[in-house]
Parts: structure tokens; C-alpha cells; sequence
């Protein structure tokens, strides 16, 4: 079956030859077969190949890979001899995938005469392997140029690629730019190689599935959906990769950090002091004052806060009182509205009614779209047929223990299903990508309609767009700016995960990407959600969150004296086991105990949004100071994407010194 996406070609030079002769030692023009190498991007995972000139395909006497990459498949044929299938499993892209890095031998067929064909002749020499099975690259330039590959399959060889008018050099430029390459310690002529990153940002298939475990081949598969489907299940392939292959040592500091760039594009993470770097001693931040939680919004108090038209008054208490307890379940419905920003705090009654029309008509609009595109026009839109797979998919698995998505053809289901798709022609750049239905999930919950539902996810992607976008801007922010607040808050804790190669947090990945939506209960999302939609009590609040939690992990860690692969286990082992209640009273303590610091760096100031005019205010104030902040950033929510947008130019780089 044909691959429904286009392979992306990376790179493509002809003039690549191979010599049929087993005899390397001396180059017989007139014995090379002439060919191209290229590497390809197909559906995510990077393929190099060679395919000789003038070749044709042909099933017959050829090596097909399945489409798993877990077998591969024989044909063998004769002329005047109907096609024999030795396996029953076809190849997904017979003209490329003609190997697959497990033998390239074929069998050679006669015509009759004994002679070989010259085009089966010519044919056996085409290969192609994926990146993430080639160990080596020994590169020799005197006289004619060739490259050897080396595969991680010691029983796989391939034949040396000779290069008759340069091109090596652009070769290998290209595969540096998908895969890790490294001079070998032992031999300058061989480059190592290792792909932690293959189809990073394609989708976020079996993202969440905690399950299953086969982790070394999927994270190999798709590293991105992997890393959030439960970090035990990733640390060996993530350890081996930082520690090197068995014949080399530890990977050196500045290697770890291409590493981790690769799972996180544009991942700066500086191993020494750099230009710009604010360097300050340890900070002393006092004592931590304790906080206490209310009870959530009533349905009457609420209303205490409307005018005869239906706007909302004192808004900036309104959001405080939210904060610190919550809603009610019976005023969420109305609430979220005005929190994720559908509704403007200052509109009357009529004025939201007659948005809701127009709204209602919009979406509507948009989900005709979708739903009048006929099957001939989607098998011709490969990137619709994509989303509509994705979700149907994702649906299927999202909440499924909640009654309100329970059982089989609930309508829930179909809801969600239709909001996502209309989504996609909201927003076609980005479309679906799996993950986000995840934040849908609790919005239509609460909504509990259609297109209520939709524009306050609308307004929630907005802030949550950069988490899910190919370069991943929001999670290589994000992961900045914690390791920073966590440096401050608690250096030796911080030193302790760098020595246990785990300073770059990426075992809170799963916490930043979908809000928290998988390590607590159902009820325990929508009280953290609508607490962080406030914007209060500082810009990325939810970075003190992650704070709080590993606050009280710490110990437990350095006392069990946890490694890699222990720390990675243990904080995934806390999902449905944290306290909401308990992390928002420590994480609120966590900011009133960072705005009383004096000598706060510039970097934490400008992470948590922070100024003069709030550090004039008592930070146990419960009313002026939540006001003038909220007055200011109304429409902002904890989120903090907004605010990153806003502030890219800020520096968040901090070298502290103990």
C-alpha cells in the first residue's frame, strides 16, 4: 500500500557509484554502476537510499520492507513466471523500500541461458535504511571520495559509495541536519551517528497510552508521543543516547545538550557562562509564608457580582476569589466563558446573547466545510484524511471512564469529534494534533454544547499553540524558564537532578504540555484550570506548580538517592496521586515568597511578569494588589503564552553560584 503523504526529499546527488567487484583495492571504471543518493523524509522517518540509473521497478528477485519495519518480505520471480509472494505482507513504498537494512541480497534469476538480466543485475544494488539503524560513517577523501556505512546490524553490509564529482561533503550537511553525527574519539575517518528525533512533530499517536510499554521501539518510532505516554517508559532509549554506544564513553555536556535538542527543536540549554549570562550569587528568598485555601464560588455569590444587565463588577475580586477556592460546578458553565475570554467581563446580557448568534452562525459555517467534503475530493486532500484519522482515533480513548464520554455511540463523542474537525478549518496550519483533545475533553464537559464549547477552546489553543506547533517554541520556553525558577528556589535539589543527568527536566514534559490534564482527577483539572485562567497570582503560574510538586518529591529523591531511570519512574508513578488543594497552597507560597525577595534577578522578574508597583504591594494583601494586576491583564491567563510572545527579546538565562 502507497504512503498517503509525498516522501519529502532532504537530499539528491547522482554521480554516486558502486562497484559490483568484491575487490576494493583497485576501481575499474568500466565495472561501477552509476546511481543517486539521496535522504528522504517519508511520513517522519528519515530514510537514506541508492537506487542505480536507468532502473525500472520490478517486483521480481526484490527485498520488501513491511510497512512496521519488523519484517521484511521476498519476492521471486523468473521471466514467463506468474509473481510468488513469499510472504503475504507487501511493501508500503516498493520503489525506496527495497531493504530494510536487514539483507540486500537477492536471488539471482537466469534467461534461460544463464545469463543474469541487466536490469534484475543493476536493480540488486538498490538500498535503502533508515537513520535510526546506521551506527557509523567512515568518510575517505584521497583520489576518488567514498563513504561505507556501517549499520547497527553487524550482519547487514552495504557496498562502498564512491564519488566520482565531490557531493560528500553536502551529504553529510544534510543528515546533520536530522541526526546527531560525531567525530569517533578513535578514528577521525569514522563519524558516529545517533537519531533520537525521527518523527518528532508529526502526531502525537498512542501519546497518552500508559499501557504499553515497548518503549525503546516506539520512542525510536515517535519520540515526541512517547516522552508523554509515561517517562518510565522512555528512560533506557533517552539514557543510552545521553551515555554513548557501548565502545565510547559517556556523551561529553555539549553533545547531551544537541541531544536533547533534537527532542525539543531549539532547545538551548549552555553548558558555561555565555555572553549575557546574569550571574548571581545564591539568592536568600526568607522564609516561606503559608497560605489558605476557600471554599469555591457559590452560585449566589456569583450573581452578587452582575449588574441589572448582566456585567460583571469588580472583576479584579471576582478573579481573586476565584483563585484562591474555585466555582462552584453549577457557575462554571457561565464562568469559563468570561475566564477563557469568549465573553468580555464588561458585556451585558443582550450583548452576550446576540455574540452567541453570531458565533453559533461562524461555527456552523465552518463545520459545513468539513462535513460537505465528499469521499472522492478527501481521498485527494491527504492532510484532511490525516486530522479526520488523528481524531477519530484520539476520540476513541479520551476520558472514557467519565460518564459523560462512557459506552459505545455516546454523543459526547460525537461532539468532541466534531469540534476538533472543526478546528481543523479554523485552523488549518496547525489542524489536529493528537494531545489537544485533551484539552477539549473537560471544556465540553463543562459546557455541555457544541459551540460554546468550541470558541472557549478556540480561546484556550490560543494560549496553549506554541505547545503543539513543529518547532515546539512553548515546551523549550517553558522548560527554560522552570529549570530557572527551580535553580532559584532550591540549587542543591537542582544540582542533584543535573548530576543525575536529569537537569533539564524533561520528566516534567508531560505537565507543561497538556496543563497537568494527565497526573490529576477529572474534578481536580477543572479546579487547577479555571485557578490558572485568572492570571493569578503572577504571569506562568503553572511553572510554580511544577515547582510545588517537585518541592515536595525532593526528598524523597536525594534520600533514595534516585538515578536516571529512578527519577523518571517515580515522578510518572505520581499521576492520580497528587493533592490539588495541597500543590495550590504551596505553589501560591512558593510566588508570595519570591516577590518578597529583594535582590531578585531580572530573569525570575521577567518570567513571573513581575514589577515595581507589584512589589510595593503587601503580598498578603487579598485585595488591592490582585486588582492591580488583573486590571492590567484581564484577558491574560496563567498560561503565560501570551506573555512569552510578548516578552521573546527577555533574556531567562541565569548561571547561579553556589
Amino acid at each position: 500500500m502507497a504512503a498517503d503523504c509525498a516522501p519529502k526529499v532532504i537530499f539528491e546527488h547522482e554521480g554516486v557509484f558502486i562497484n559490483p567487484s568484491t575487490d576494493e583495492d583497485g576501481i575499474e571504471q568500466e565495472l561501477l554502476i552509476s546511481g543517486s543518493l539521496r535522504i528522504v523524509d517519508k511520513d517522519g522517518e528519515i530514510i537514506v537510499e541508492y537506487k542505480p540509473l536507468e532502473d525500472t521497478v520490478d517486483p521480481s528477485n526484490m527485498l520488501c520492507a513491511g510497512k512496521d519495519s519488523s519484517s521484511v518480505v521476498e519476492w521471486a520471480q523468473c521471466p514467463g513466471e506468474r509473481p510468488q509472494l513469499l510472504e503475504t505482507q507487501q511493501s508500503y513504498e516498493t520503489e525506496w523500500d527495497m531493504v530494510n537494512a536487514v539483507s540486500f541480497k537477492k536471488k539471482p534469476c537466469t534467461n534461460g541461458d544463464g545469463s543474469l538480466n541487466h536490469s534484475h543485475e543493476r536493480s540488486r544494488w538498490a538500498f535503502s535504511f533508515s537513520t535510526g539503524v546506521l551506527r557509523s560513517i567512515t568518510v575517505e577523501e584521497e583520489g576518488w571520495s567514498f563513504l561505507v556505512f556501517k549499520l547497527k546490524d553487524s550482519s547487514a553490509s552495504l557496498p562502498t559509495l564512491h564519488f566520482e564529482k565531490g557531493g560528500i561533503r553536502e551529504f553529510l550537511d544534510a543528515l546533520k541536519r536530522v541526526a546527531l553525527v560525531s567525530e569517533s574519539p578513535d578514528d577521525d575517518t569514522c563519524l558516529l551517528v545517533s537519531t533520537p528525533n525521527k518523527t518528532l512533530s508529526q502526531s502525537f499517536e498512542n501519546l497518552l497510552d500508559d499501557n504499553n510499554y515497548s518503549l525503546a521501539r516506539k520512542l525510536r518510532r515517535e519520540p515526541y508521543l512517547t516522552t508523554m505516554g509515561g517517562f518510565s517508559k522512555v528512560t533506557n532509549y533517552i539514557y543510552d543516547v545521553i551515555r554513548g554506544t557501548e565502545e565510547h564513553q559517556q556523551r561529553p555536556p555539549e553533545e547531551v545538550a544537541d541531544v536533547l535538542g533534537e527532542i525539543i527543536p531549539g532547545l538551548e540549554i549552555n553548558q558555561q557562562e555565555e555572553p549575557g549570562f546574569e550571574v548571581i550569587t545564591r539568592v536568600d528568598l526568607g522564609t516561606r509564608p503559608q497560605v489558605r485555601r476557600r471554599e469555591p464560588l457559590s452560585a449566589d455569590d456569583w450573581t452578587k457580582y452582575q449588574d441589572e444587565e448582566g456585567r460583571m463588577l469588580n472583576v479584579p475580586h471576582l478573579k481573586h476569589v476565584i483563585f484562591k477556592g474555585g466555582l462552584c460546578h453549577v457557575v462554571r458553565k457561565e464562568a469559563w466563558k468570561f475566564l477563557l475570554g469568549y465573553f468580555s467581563w464588561d458585556s451585558t446580557l443582550e450583548e452576550r446573547k446576540v455574540l452567541q448568534r453570531t458565533k453559533t452562525d461562524e461555527y456552523f459555517r465552518m463545520k459545513l466545510q468539513w462535513k460537505s467534503v465528499s469521499e472522492e475530493q478527501e481521498r485527494r486532500n491527504s492532510r484532511l484524511r490525516d486530522y479526520r484519522s488523528l481524531i477519530q482515533k484520539d476520540v476513541n480513548r479520551t476520558d472514557r471512564t467519565n460518564r459523560f464520554y462512557e459506552g459505545i455511540d455516546n454523543p459526547g463523542l460525537v461532539l468532541l469529534h466534531d469540534i476538533l474537525m472543526t478546528y481543523c478549518m479554523f485552523d488549518f496550519d496547525l489542524g489536529y494534533v493528537q494531545g489537544m483533545s485533551d484539552l477539549l475533553s473537560p471544556i465540553l464537559f463543562v459546557m455541555e454544547n457544541e459551540v460554546d464549547a468550541f470558541w472557549c477552546f478556540v480561546s484556550f489553543m490560543d494560549q496553549m499553540h506554541q505547545n503543539f506547533e513543529e518547532q515546539m517554541q512553548g515546551m523549550k520556553t517553558q522548560l527554560i524558564q522552570l529549570s530557572t525558577l527551580l535553580r532559584l528556589l532550591d540549587l542543591s535539589f537542582w544540582n542533584y537532578l543535573e548530576s543525575q543527568d536529569s537537569g533539564y527536566l524533561y520528566f516534567c514534559f508531560r505537565w507543561l504540555l497538556i496543563r497537568f490534564k494527565r497526573e490529576l482527577s477529572f474534578q481536580d483539572v477543572l479546579r487547577l484550570w479555571e485557578v490558572m485562567w485568572t492570571g493569578l497570582p503572577c504571569q506562568n503560574f503553572h511553572l510554580l506548580v511544577c515547582c510545588a510538586i517537585l518541592d515536595s518529591e525532593k526528598q524523597k529523591i536525594m534520600e533514595e538517592s534516585y538515578g536516571f531511570n529512578e527519577i523518571l519512574k517515580h515522578i510518572n508513578e505520581l499521576s492520580m496521586k497528587l493533592d490539588i488543594e495541597e500543590i495550590l497552597q504551596k505553589s501560591e507560597g512558593i510566588c508570595l515568597q519570591i516577590k518578597t525577595c529583594k535582590d531578585l534577578p531580572n530573569s525570575i522578574s521577567s518570567i513571573l511578569g513581575l514589577d515595581t508597583e507589584a512589589f510595593g504591594s503587601d503580598p498578603t494583601d487579598c485585595g488591592s494588589a490582585p486588582a492591580v494586576r488583573a486590571t492590567r491583564r484581564q484577558d491574560a491567563c496563567s498560561n503565560g503564552h501570551g506573555h512569552l510572545r510578548e516578552n521573546s527579546h527577555n533574556s531567562c538565562k541565569v548561571a547561579f553560584i553556589s
